[in-house]
């Protein structure tokens, strides 16, 4: 039988480094991280994946694209055939609101899996269902084309930062985007709720808010480290990308990169097969 398709993905860094595992926050792509990834690839293997349906993946990777029918759930099993393809038993994992997400569930289903975890400007849940699927069904009618001009004001702490080259680039992302994968990402995001296994979470932890983020307001962070046990949390003075503070968020996930256990073990990594 033919293998799956694989979320489309980038991998950057020394092959033999500790694999780290970056995830984007819905409508973006892997490009949200670009500006931390020439740093991190000097001491890990770095992989950036995008969302079904954003930058080069299809949407045709979900296992159901249906209405209602994709969980977060399903978009971590996408990842850990990601980690899989390369041979990675464990590895450490960041991501940006929704792509947090997708990293939280995997820390508190599959432990064995997740080295170190990093949550930006993410939460436990994203508030009532309706309103996502609202928006689920928008896109499906009209595609990404309507959330343009709110987009903004959710995702940056100013206007102004819309204009610049790296916002330009990340609302470009949203206007590319399937609305078959999007949609199916927003129902993900309706059914989330992992507030009730948030002690399960066994990794070292790294929760970042941002002060000027009105998605998920710091309260949301609040829940998150108070509710995985020994968490660390930090704010930045920023909006739901955190993308206004690139280097202070390099600094700060480079740090808890460096003093989570295992980060130089090797056992964290079987052979890459690329």
């Amino acid at each position: 039988m033919p293998a799956s398709p694989l979320l489309h993905h980038h991998v950057a860094g020394p092959a033999g480094a500790p694999p780290l595992v970056l995830g984007p926050s819905l409508g973006t792509s892997e490009a949200v991280w670009e500006p931390q990834l020439p740093s991190l690839a000097r001491r890990f293997r770095v992989l950036r994946f995008d969302l079904p349906g954003h930058g080069g993946s299809a949407s045709g990777v979900l296992p159901d694209p249906e209405p209602g029918r994709t969980t977060v759930g399903d978009l971590a099993s996408l990842v850990l055939s990601l980690a899989d393809h390369h041979g990675w038993d464990r590895f450490h994992y960041a991501g940006v609101s929704l792509g947090g997400a997708i990293g939280a569930h995997l820390a508190a289903r599959r432990p064995d899996r997740v080295a170190s975890l990093t949550l930006v400007c993410s939460s436990a849940h994203f508030g009532p269902a309706e309103p996502w699927h609202e928006r689920a069904d928008l896109v499906r009618l009209k595609g990404t084309a309507p959330l343009l001009d709110t987009s903004p004001g959710r995702w940056f702490a100013t206007d102004d930062f819309a204009a610049t080259p790296f916002g330009r680039r990340l609302l470009g992302d949203l206007a590319d985007a399937d609305p078959v994968g999007y949609a199916a990402c927003c129902d993900a995001l309706a059914t989330y709720d992992l507030r009730p296994d948030l002690a399960a979470i066994r990794a070292a932890t790294l929760v970042v808010g941002g002060t000027l983020d009105t998605a998920t307001p710091p309260a949301h962070a609040r829940e998150l480290a108070e509710g995985i046990p020994h968490a660390e949390l930090k704010t930045l003075v920023c909006g739901h990308l955190a993308a206004e503070q690139p280097q202070a968020l390099e600094r700060l996930l480079t740090a808890h990169l460096s003093s989570a256990r295992g980060t130089a073990d090797p056992s964290l990594r079987r052979a890459d097969s690329t």
